[in-house]
């Protein structure tokens, strides 16, 4: 007589969880966060039946036909392109240099092993917070004074502003890079500065260009902007022309930031895949 093996039982099916539970922190961070949000939609004074009627559809309207026909004249022409070179010329500069300083602050602002007691860490990161806290329109009026008007004063601003965004960025993936390999160097026993070389900068490499490319994207916009306070570029063509409604100039300078981004995200988004295969 053969015996059967009996048969585990089948597990029960969980249920889904609740929708909230009072002990989960992140049900309390959500329903504090939409709470905030409701707050803010309450006390701002939206208008928003002024701004969906149709009188307010007429006059954008109007508002908007006053840039066509854009002015293509050569001369004119000639004047923006030179504007288009000094920004782009202000967003490469400036994210090349905060990329150098952002490396060189990320080193002491980050935690490199178990051991490492860090001691310049806290002071490097309050320098990185106060230095992109401050936004670049603030960092160029700023700059002004001494660098005085044009696109030297907008570099700078673009420079200090992203060296704290790219320090911090920068100071994390150095932090979350695998220490085995450094570990490894570190027990042959290889100095601080060759284990970074050869153990976790090949490591963050990649993740700190990408950083770099964003990082620039965002410049290219923000250098069209520094312009309206005085430091160069398209942003100084449009405040000018702007100020003196004179709208097809606008419209050519308009169009020709708009172009000058499109592009820029091609080539950033390009060179981002090219490196991650």
């Amino acid at each position: 007589m053969t015996m059967t093996k009996p048969q585990a039982a089948n597990p029960p099916y969980k249920l889904p969880p609740r929708l909230f539970d009072a002990r989960c922190k992140a049900c309390w961070f959500s329903a504090g966060l939409v709470a905030l949000v409701v707050a803010s939609f309450w006390s701002l004074d939206l208008q928003w039946a002024q701004f969906l009627s149709l009188e307010a559809a007429r006059s954008m309207g109007r508002f908007l036909g006053e840039f066509f026909p854009p002015d293509l004249s050569p001369a004119f022409t000639a004047k923006v392109l030179v504007g288009a070179w000094e920004t782009l010329a202000m967003s490469l500069l400036g994210t090349v240099l905060a990329a150098a300083a952002g490396v060189a602050l990320a080193l002491p602002a980050s935690r490199l092993h178990g051991g490492d007691r860090a001691l310049a860490r806290s002071p490097t990161r309050l320098l990185l917070n106060a230095l992109r806290s401050i936004p670049e329109l603030v960092w160029a009026a700023l700059l002004l004074i001494s660098a005085g008007l044009g696109p030297f004063a907008g570099t700078l601003a673009l420079a200090l502003h992203t060296t704290g965004v790219l320090g911090r960025l920068f100071a994390e993936a150095i932090e979350n890079a695998p220490t085995g390999p450094g570990d490894a160097l570190r027990a042959q026993g290889v100095g601080p500065l060759r284990v970074f070389l050869y153990a976790t900068l090949p490591q963050v490499l990649p993740q700190l260009l990408s950083y770099t490319l964003y990082r620039w994207e965002n410049n290219i916009r923000a250098a069209a902007v520094l312009g309206v306070v005085g430091a160069g570029g398209l942003g100084q063509l449009l405040s000018f022309h702007m100020g003196l409604f004179q709208m097809g100039k606008t419209a050519t300078i308009l169009g020709a930031m708009l172009l000058m981004v499109a592009l820029v995200d091609v080539l950033s988004y390009g060179t981002r895949r090219w490196m991650t295969r």
